[in-house]
């Protein structure tokens, strides 16, 4: 009884450009699959089958999300020897999803516990920031309103996509003109872009184009 950490893609890229290849052995020999959603799930198997294999689209396939309050029933194939996969809808899963209470009850049930490395946006955004990383804090999605932030830390946001213009412009024109302001975009991706500088060198008129792109926003108050 093994759950699987799985990485996945950060967009629509080949696996083989930042996904350890020997990974899709252990996902061809899963007895199931628990991902954030059915599409992203779906879409995640597909891409490790093999012509003439085993067709993994139609592997069990479980959820776990911001709506899912019991990890229980997830639990019951593990705890029948099963083997299982969490996957994210990208990235690294338990970072930004609730995937880690489901590993801290597999470990209370003696649940064997795997992983293999991938790409996590927040860790690439944090490292090609520039921005310092010994100290830092990842609030995952903003709240209305920006809380104070503590001085000399990095702290991290991330935003839906569709919203990242919007929080982009709130950060621009709402933080101090000497805070050091980073945003990363399209991570992995050809399209990929970082820039880190002042507030006040950030001209409104200016802004990358953020719309319907996945984004790390890096605040780091002086």
């Amino acid at each position: 009884m093994t759950l699987y950490l799985l990485p996945n893609l950060l967009g629509d890229t080949a696996p083989q450009t930042s996904l350890l290849p020997s990974m899709g052995e252990a996902v061809r020999s899963l007895h199931g699959l628990i991902a954030e959603s059915e599409k992203g799930g779906r879409k995640f198997l597909k891409q490790w089958m093999e012509p003439g294999g085993r067709r993994l689209v139609e592997m069990p396939l479980l959820l776990l999300n911001e709506h899912v309050h019991d990890v229980q029933p997830l639990l019951q194939p593990l705890l029948k020897k099963e083997n299982w996969g969490l996957v994210s809808d990208c990235g690294l899963p338990c970072l930004a999803d609730p995937g880690s209470t489901l590993v801290l009850k597999a470990r209370e049930k003696g649940v064997i516990i795997r992983y293999f490395i991938g790409p996590s946006s927040i860790f690439l955004a944090l490292l090609l920031s520039g921005l310092p990383a010994q100290v830092f804090t990842f609030h995952g999605y903003p709240p209305k309103l920006l809380p104070p932030l503590e001085k000399q830390k990095t702290h991290l946001f991330i935003e839906t996509p569709y919203r990242s213009q919007k929080f982009f412009t709130q950060l621009v024109t709402t933080l101090h003109p000497s805070t050091l302001l980073s945003v990363a975009v399209d991570l992995t991706l050809p399209t990929e872009y970082v820039e880190t500088q002042e507030v006040k060198k950030w001209g409104l008129e200016s802004l990358p184009d953020l719309k319907n792109r996945p984004s790390i926003f890096l605040i780091y108050p002086s």
